[in-house]
């Protein structure tokens, strides 16, 4: 008699998470978020939508789960680009130059907003969390917070270093940097382009530069 293997079923079911995430990113970039369905994401998978209903209890849960693995899966090729001499570290690198570190990662960030793969989810995720507290707090907590921490870091190390008035509150140092980039993408009031990026990072130096 020959062996004869069960199926595996986390092999299986991480298959079809893997699916469901790509449909569901692909289906807000190419329709908005108010056109995707759960049948729609469910359909473009190749699963059945009670498949998704017994991981998820809306298609704003779906979305999440998926904007967070793909911003994982974006921060680990970083690293190992890094690893291998090149950029894109997930921490703001630290050269000695606070302006040339903080310009390198905003016009990263600007690249990132500007990619529709990125967008459409941002604004997606952004708008329900206004209306879901819940998932709002589960959004900051598990992708903008950690984030914020890097240019906090930075910044601390900056004060170290004697770049920054050491009587500076990090927290509101970094909110001068993202707030107006952010405020920018999200009213479309104006392009998104590097030089406003380096223009932020010149402005916001000059008020955090230390006192003589």
């Amino acid at each position: 008699m020959s062996d004869t293997k069960a199926p595996d079923a986390s092999r299986r079911s991480e298959r079809s998470r893997r699916a469901i995430f790509d449909a569901a990113l692909a289906l807000v970039s190419e329709t908005g978020y108010a056109k995707t369905t759960i049948e729609g994401i469910a359909a473009r998978a190749g699963v059945g939508k009670q498949t998704i209903y017994r991981w998820w209890p809306s298609k704003a849960a779906v979305l999440l789960d998926a904007f967070l693995d793909l911003a994982a899966r974006a921060n680990e090729a970083a690293r190992r680009a890094d690893a291998h001499g090149g950029e894109g570290a997930a921490e703001i690198p630290d050269t000695g130059d606070l302006a040339a570190d903080l310009k390198y990662v905003l016009r990263a960030t600007v690249d990132e907003m500007n990619d529709p793969t990125f967008d459409a989810p941002t604004r997606a995720l952004a708008a329900e969390g206004i209306v879901d507290p819940e998932l709002g707090a589960r959004f900051t907590e598990a992708l903008l917070e950690p984030q914020l921490q890097y240019y906090a870091r930075r910044i601390e190390a900056a004060q170290a270093a004697g770049d920054v008035d050491p009587g500076v509150d990090p927290r509101i140092a970094l909110e001068l940097l993202v707030g107006p980039l952010h405020h920018r993408w999200l009213h479309r009031t104006l392009p998104l382009t590097h030089a406003y990026a380096d223009s932020l990072v010149d402005l916001a130096l000059r008020g955090l530069a230390p006192r003589a």
